[in-house]
């Protein structure tokens, strides 16, 4: 069997001694079950290694892989420098990865490289593996923008590529769980930190793969999870193979999740190919989802499919739109999703056109080709795109941050004529500070300038 198994291990630099300085002990149970599962992987006498990390090199619209022939790595900047790893990298098995994911319109490759080094989501599992004896090859694979079939179709290519050069290849799936555990941890508590982590260990126990591809996009980013893709690509490379599943671990006294979990290969089992389940999963999510969308989505995604499909804008609005659509005037924006990931956003602040539905119809264009973070939108990605139009209401001063409130008011931080607007109610945007600095950022506007803001409402349409 050219993969015996995998295993999904935490990265907190604390769990390594030489810089916790005894902190580690505060998770004694992950530290046991690290060495389990590396013992583990050592039992399956693996000839390489595909490590998929969340801190390596990431591009929100290629997946990079490590190039070169070694690397590597050090724990300088956890204040512990003398402890140290060099690794292979497997040219032959990350070639023909590529060679694979290419075939299949993947974007894969291993341009774009800005750090060489290693690291710790991937130096981590390195230093357990290495005290349990596992020496062999790596591939490192960074995580992308793309959705979670795309990230589970690269891991079936790395299988197959694994299979072709009949090499012995253990996945080891790199990734913490919620960031938003305890209110006295360094990233603070979000409600949704518990439940995801109830959710994916409970996939983890399970076996459950189809889980890792279906959980709510929202929950995932409120909770500031940094697994979930590394744990899509495995889930992909153990396509169709029977496992046998174990939660070795779940804890998180410091406010992060650290689970550990291995994953034995027992045999073949095609009621685990998940892609189409998930594909059929997200198209009845879909369909559900523009079966209820009110007029300002629908007119957002006709002229947005008539600009993709034609290249011309509408001219002419459809009948029956409501009057408070084709009366008013107001700013309004439209935001672009795919893959629960964000896919465009382009709007206005006041208005510009004669009326709500006039500037949709302008807005949603922009959001589809002239949003400089993105590339235009293609027609193939049409049917799985999800759409948001948020009208905004006048922009009223404000002399001070108290009062705003992130989940009712956006806010526009002005500075001269460079002005930064973030919507009210985002996903990750869990404070005014943090919506105020988003802002600012935004607009160019650095933090020792005199700024000034400003409030509005909006209302959103989904």
């Amino acid at each position: 069997m050219p993969i015996p198994g995998a295993i999904i291990v935490p990265h907190p630099p604390l769990i390594l001694p030489a810089v916790g300085r005894g902190q580690e002990r505060g998770i004694q149970a992950t530290v046991d079950a690290y060495r389990a599962s590396a013992k583990r992987v050592a039992d399956w006498a693996p000839e390489a290694l595909v490590v998929t990390t969340p801190h390596s090199v990431m591009y929100a619209d290629y997946f990079h892989i490590s190039p070169g022939l070694a690397a590597h790595g050090d724990m300088a900047r956890f204040g512990a420098g003398a402890t140290q790893l060099d690794v292979r990298y497997d040219a032959a098995l990350r070639n023909e990865a590529i060679r694979l994911a290419e075939a299949e319109g993947l974007a894969a490759g291993t341009l774009g490289e800005r750090d060489a080094s290693l690291d710790h989501g991937t130096f981590i599992p390195l230093w357990f593996l290495r005290e349990a004896g596992v020496d062999c090859p790596i591939v490192r694979v960074g995580l992308s923008g793309f959705s979670p079939l795309e990230h589970y179709r690269l891991g079936q290519c790395f299988a197959r590529a694994a299979e072709k050069l009949n090499r012995r290849v253990v996945f080891v799936a790199s990734g913490d769980l919620s960031h938003k555990l305890r209110p006295d941890g360094p990233y603070g508590f979000a409600s949704e930190g518990p439940v995801y982590d109830e959710q994916v260990t409970a996939a983890m126990a399970s076996g459950d793969f189809l889980r890792f591809l279906t959980m709510d996009a929202g929950l995932c980013e409120r909770a500031a999870e940094c697994g979930q893709r590394s744990f899509q690509i495995m889930a992909g490379a153990l396509d169709g193979l029977a496992v046998e599943p174990e939660l070795l671990s779940h804890e998180g006294p410091f406010g992060v999740g650290y689970g550990v979990a291995v994953f034995t290969v027992t045999g073949e089992d095609p009621a685990r190919r998940y892609a189409a389940r998930y594909e059929a999963a997200e198209r009845e999510r879909l369909d559900a989802r523009k079966a209820s969308e009110d007029p300002w989505v629908r007119l957002a995604r006709l002229s947005l499919e008539t600009f993709v499909r034609t290249g011309r804008e509408l001219d002419t609005l459809p009948e029956g739109l409501p009057e408070e659509m084709t009366r008013e005037r107001a700013g309004a924006f439209v935001s672009l999703h795919l893959g629960g990931q964000l896919r465009g956003c382009i709007g206005t602040t006041a208005p510009t056109a004669k009326s709500v539905a006039w500037e949709i119809v302008q807005n949603a264009v922009s959001a589809c080709s002239r949003d400089p973070r993105f590339s235009p939108v293609r027609e193939s990605e049409l049917a799985s795109l999800e759409y948001s139009v948020d009208v905004l209401g006048a922009p009223e001063p404000i002399v001070s941050p108290s009062q705003l409130d992130v989940k009712r008011y956006g806010v526009i931080v002005s500075c001269g004529m460079r002005r930064g607007l973030l919507l009210p109610d985002l996903d990750g945007v869990d404070t005014v500070e943090q919506q105020i600095e988003i802002a600012r950022r935004k607009g160019g506007i650095s933090a020792v300038e005199k700024y000034h803001l400003e409030r509005f409402e909006v209302v959103r349409h989904t």
